[in-house]
């Protein structure tokens, strides 16, 4: 089995090329306070933001494209799915994942929806299957790895020339997110197309949502809150033969350094909305906390609530929580000087007067395609078949970050800035990555108030 290395950092003056912002404190405890950014400046030029937003049913015919999926799971057979159902002449071609079963059940999905299978010499396992499929001559990767194995493994990609579809999120911590984003440069550089899984900006009710708020219909931003409060998410317990390094990768929605917690992994969707329609705005500030009620398994929280502060007296409100039997929402809503956007498609004035609606019966009249995990890979393939280089990669690393400000401000019990969390250091991926045992207590769950 080969070694995983710990990822090669890029160098200062490459990440300065990424917007620096100033130097902070590794957040790994709870710190002092550091002199606030300014906000309410766009990270990203307009050109960043120019996603289709026609959304055709199907992309457009072209040359054949081929995909190799990396990391096999549910979410990877499920983006093999979409990318084949998104046009013609596109084909899987190679599969990898650190474990052959999921490779075997990957290919059982696509033999029994798409009577397609991937060879055997095309199917890769191992910690290095990622450059294996990278090589094996595809188009573009489907990375729906564990996240923290995403910067490196795009970074492979576009330094091998590939195109990519990276799941969000896009990294677990500061080392990754930002070494993303200057990989993501690179990739529009070299005439590549990257789109990421944050489906919502391949929605329709979304996207027209996002164009009455850019026309200026619930007047200048003024406050937002986003929410995931839902169900206890799935696990694994550990099984007789695994190592401890099996255990978390197969258990990795549970463990911090896999995933970054669930405010990383899965929130991230919320707080890109707030992103995405601020066209890249970001906090000044983070002040949260959290807990662990009912977690079964790994390292993490099951409960945050975060204030976002920007500049101007903008507050974003974030929370985010995964026990049973409580509450569900799973929602957005911008605050405006003129009114209020709904994610479920609806503009209100100040005095709750309905003054715009999204026409759901109209799309569908007009549409057949309205899965946005389709969509995506619609996009993606158009793109491609253009010729417009296109990132989403950058945009969707900010909104990562700002996931982990609130992430450690809940598990520090400190205000985070983000002139800390962009000049930390802090990377958790573990050193000289095999299946292997490992000391089980370097893994605590964090107790906010003490270092």
């Amino acid at each position: 089995m080969s070694k995983l290395n710990r990822r090669d950092f890029l160098s200062s003056a490459a990440l300065a090329g990424a917007g620096t912002l100033g130097g902070g404190a590794l957040l790994s405890s709870c710190g002092g306070g550091a002199a606030k950014a300014p906000a309410l400046i766009p990270l990203l030029s307009e050109d960043k933001w120019n996603i289709p937003t026609s959304l055709p049913d199907k992309a457009k015919d072209g040359v054949p494209l081929k995909a190799g999926v990396i990391g096999c799971g549910g979410r990877g057979s499920g983006a093999a799915e979409n990318f084949l159902n998104a046009g013609p002449n596109l084909s899987i071609t190679a599969l990898g994942d650190v474990f052959a079963d999921r490779i075997a059940s990957c290919n059982k999905n696509l033999k029994e929806k798409f009577n397609a299978e991937v060879p055997a010499d095309k199917c890769f396992v191992g910690f290095d299957a990622y450059q294996k499929v990278i090589d094996s001559g595809v188009d573009i990767v489907i990375v729906a790895t564990p996240p923290n194995f995403r910067p490196q493994i795009f970074k492979a990609a576009v330094e091998a020339g590939k195109h990519s579809f990276l799941e969000k999120p896009v990294a677990v911590d500061a080392a990754g997110a930002k070494s993303l984003i200057a990989t993501s440069k690179q990739a529009v550089a070299q005439g590549l197309v990257c789109i990421t899984g944050t489906q919502r900006h391949h929605q329709r009710v979304y996207i027209e949502g996002y164009k009455q708020v850019q026309n200026g219909l619930i007047g200048d931003i003024t406050s937002a809150n986003v929410y995931w409060n839902g169900g206890q998410l799935w696990y694994r317990n550990k099984e007789k033969g695994w190592s401890d390094i099996e255990w978390m990768i197969r258990d990795w929605p549970n463990w911090t350094w896999l995933s970054g917690d669930h405010i990383v992994e899965q929130h991230v969707h919320n707080l890109d909305v707030f992103t995405w329609f601020s066209n890249g705005l970001k906090p000044v500030s983070a002040v949260g906390f959290g807990s662990r009620q009912r977690r079964v398994t790994g390292d993490q929280y099951d409960n945050f609530s975060i204030d976002y502060t920007y500049e101007n007296g903008i507050h974003v409100h974030s929370m985010c929580r995964q026990i049973n039997g409580c509450k569900d929402n799973v929602s957005e809503q911008i605050h405006g000087t003129k009114g209020i956007w709904y994610n479920s498609g609806e503009i209100k004035d100040l005095k709750g007067n309905t003054i715009w609606k999204y026409d759901g019966e109209k799309a569908k009249t007009e549409n057949q395609q309205h899965d946005p995990y389709t969509l995506e890979h619609v996009n993606l393939v158009n793109l491609i078949r253009d010729k417009q280089p296109f990132s989403q990669g950058e945009e969707t690393a900010i909104s990562t970050l700002v996931a982990v400000m609130g992430r450690q401000s809940a598990y520090t019990g400190q205000e985070v800035t983000w002139d800390e969390v962009w000049g930390s250091d802090q990377d958790l991926m573990l050193e000289n990555l095999s299946l292997k045992d490992v000391d089980l207590s370097k893994f605590p769950i964090p107790v906010p108030g003490k270092a």
